[in-house]
C-alpha cells in the first residue's frame, strides 16, 4: 500500500488518489499532486515573546504590563503567571487560562516566556 499525504485542510490521513488528485473523505478538500510535492508544512508563524525568545505549546508565561479585560472591569496585573499555554493563528496568539479570570486570549507582545 502507498502512502498518500495528509489532508492540507482538515489533517486527515485516510486520504486517497483520484487520477490527477489527491482527496479527502473526511472534508471533500481535493488537491493535486503537484501542489503535494511543493508544501513544505512550515505554514505556521513562529509567536516570539516581549524578549524575542520563541514561544511554544505548553509553555509558562508572565504578563509583563497590567491588561484591561474587554467587557469587565477586571485587570490581569503585571507578574500574572500563566501555565500551559497554546498557541493560535490571530492577533490575539496566545490561547490560555488565568486563574480568577477564564478562559483568555492574549497578545504575544505583552508577555515573556518563564
Amino acid at each position: 500500500m502507498s502512502e498518500f499525504p495528509p489532508c492540507p485542510a482538515c489533517q486527515a490521513k485516510y486520504t486517497y488518489e483520484d487520477g490527477l488528485l489527491y482527496v479527502c473523505p473526511a472534508c471533500g478538500h481535493e488537491w493535486s499532486k503537484e501542489e503535494a510535492a511543493t508544501d513544505t508544512g512550515d505554514d505556521q508563524k513562529e509567536v516570539r515573546d516581549a524578549n524575542g525568545n520563541p514561544l511554544n505549546d505548553g509553555d509558562s508565561i508572565t504578563v509583563i504590563k497590567d491588561l484591561k479585560v474587554k467587557g469587565s472591569s477586571s485587570v490581569i496585573k503585571v507578574g500574572t503567571k500563566v501555565k500551559n499555554i497554546r498557541l493560535v493563528e490571530g492577533d490575539h496568539d496566545i490561547d490560555c487560562k488565568i486563574d480568577g479570570i477564564g478562559a483568555m486570549q492574549l497578545k504575544s507582545e505583552f508577555v515573556k516566556k518563564i
